[in-house]
């Protein structure tokens, strides 16, 4: 029986694990990867982080792993596959052996959508990225395709529209899914364009994107568009689905807990990508995971 149970090992849930330990808690973290680190290994640079500006993201997984385990917190490989309630502890279900804990923090994060085209995955990192408040200062001057068309999107538009020289918008379709007021700040920034209509059908480049190859879904005509980088907004789902169900999600998946990280499962929180909030970055998750523990941690002393 653990004092707390960690369901993965991004930034989220090894900030967890420290403030587990520090707080004395008998300390479990389950992580279906073979490595540490979540979303930020395939990082190439992370320079909005306090304290490391230009560190490698995989260098930084390592070294959040590295402080758990400096903290004696216990790992273990294997894929969650639900939480049961026993009252006054909870189980924790894997493909594996269960665990027991008085507590549960689940951190499993969320995945970027794909495009899924030649390219893509070849020269993530190198060009391609799926988040433009973490890597957009890379490409100052520079210019870059938004593929998407949802408020994410047209936001990242406008977000990079203030330091790129050209910010092109890749839409499917004739109009776009954003709010009104979201669009009509991008469309008036005189360095965006939108592109409508059209799909990438490639990434193109070799050691960074040089182009995108577009294909109009009007005419089919294939056409090739010169940029440095490209920004995949085309949505964000929730590792989630081992808890839909006993625990309360919204419409899209994340579960629904506050700064508290408290869902609606007692003694069970959420932190970092996976729980409801309106910033998703490596400093929120952290702070997450401390947030977390605290909240488990008041849990725990009322309980006894």
């Amino acid at each position: 029986m653990y004092d707390l149970i960690i369901i993965g090992s991004g930034p989220a849930g090894l900030s967890a694990a420290v403030y587990g330990r520090r707080a004395g808690f008998s300390t479990l973290v389950i992580e279906k990867n073979p490595m540490s680190g979540g979303q930020v290994l395939n990082t190439y640079e992370v320079d909005n982080y306090l304290g490391l500006p230009g560190i490698n993201g995989f260098d930084m997984g390592m070294k959040f792993r590295e402080h758990a385990e400096k903290m004696q917190a216990e790992f273990v490989e294997a894929d969650v596959t639900g939480i049961r309630d026993e009252g006054d502890y909870k189980t924790v279900l894997t493909d594996g052996t269960d665990y027991e804990g008085r507590a549960v923090i689940i951190a499993s994060g969320a995945v970027h959508s794909h495009l899924g085209v030649p390219g893509e995955e070849e020269l993530a990192g190198m060009g391609v990225s799926y988040c433009a408040t973490c890597d957009g200062a890379f490409f100052r001057g520079k210019t870059v395709a938004v593929v998407g068309g949802g408020d994410v999107a047209v936001e990242d538009a406008i977000f990079l529209a203030r330091g790129c020289e050209k910010v092109y918008l890749i839409h499917r379709r004739d109009s776009l899914r954003a709010a009104r007021s979201l669009q009509q700040a991008m469309l008036a920034l005189p360095n965006v364009e939108v592109i409508w209509d059209s799909v990438v059908e490639r990434v193109c480049g070799e050691d960074m994107v040089q182009s995108l190859s577009l294909r109009s879904k009007k005419t089919g005509e294939v056409s090739e568009l010169p940029v440095q980088g490209v920004f995949i907004a085309v949505g964000i789902r929730p590792n989630s689905e081992a808890f839909i169900g006993n625990i309360a999600a919204d419409e899209k998946g994340y579960l629904i807990a506050g700064e508290d990280c408290a869902t609606s499962m007692p003694g069970v929180y959420a932190a970092g990508d996976i729980r409801t909030k309106r910033l998703r970055q490596i400093v929120t998750a952290v702070a997450d995971g401390a947030n977390a523990v605290e909240s488990a941690q008041a849990f725990l002393q009322n309980r006894n």
